[in-house]
């Protein structure tokens, strides 16, 4: 990990780039392992996210081209060095990940000629969601700068990831609300038209939606359809 200092704020500028554009996630954070391991001169770089419902962590990103790595298994929060990474919130460095009792998996370790490990969490708006993995493939001692420049990198990985999760929240929410006011709108035709009260109108519209095997704002919308047809042939 010799790279200069230029280099590194170069791929910095690079990531900043990407998380400012319209890519898609996965490809911001493919570049972001690719950018970081090559700033950083890393045998392999790894990005782990961190799943809420099961409190894990498991590989999201990688550069390796390795199956067993970009397979292994995920890891409990505490358990190795990325889980006490997200539990205490601060990098971790470890000379030889072999000879380290935390380390969970040495025989992949082995395979692939990991030796030093500096791993980073991913913090935003004091939440740690995951971790950026850099290893080497000979004993190295990380300078703090390059512990600087990895957090600097983890703390923009976790940013783009936290806005990409609000922009598909609003779009879901968002849905919501128009699939609410279809089927308002809908139940109101109903109410009108077939006297029926307001749950009757729900229901009518739920079994047909179960029985034709359609969502119920496709249901509704057929309605609003039908109805602004014959108000059309009216006029």
């Amino acid at each position: 990990m010799h790279k200069s200092f230029s280099e590194q704020i170069k791929a910095l500028s690079k990531i900043s780039k990407a998380i400012t554009s319209d890519f898609y996630l996965d490809d911001i954070l493919r570049l972001i392992v690719a950018v970081t391991a090559e700033a950083l001169d890393s045998n392999i770089c790894s990005l782990m996210l961190l799943d809420e419902k099961t409190n894990q962590l498991a590989v999201r990103a990688t550069q390796s081209i390795s199956e067993e790595y970009n397979k292994k298994p995920p890891l409990k929060i505490g358990e190795g060095i990325a889980g006490k990474a997200v539990q205490e919130n601060k990098p971790m460095a470890v000379k030889d990940v072999i000879k380290e009792k935390e380390y969970k998996h040495k025989n992949i370790a082995k395979k692939e000629g990991l030796v030093s490990l500096l791993c980073v969490p991913m913090s935003v708006k004091g939440k740690t969601i995951g971790v950026i993995n850099c290893y080497t493939s000979k004993p190295y001692d990380f300078s703090d700068e390059e512990i600087e420049i990895l957090t600097m990198i983890a703390n923009q990985a976790a940013v783009a990831i936290e806005n990409t999760e609000l922009i598909v929240k609003s779009k879901v929410i968002q849905e919501e609300l128009e699939t609410r006011k279809r089927i308002e709108r809908a139940k109101g035709i109903l109410m009108r038209d077939e006297r029926l009260n307001e749950e009757q109108a729900y229901l009518k519209i739920r079994r047909y939606s179960m029985d034709k095997r359609k969502t119920m704002r496709e249901v509704a919308e057929a309605i609003i359809l039908a109805a602004d047809m014959k108000h059309l042939k009216r006029v």
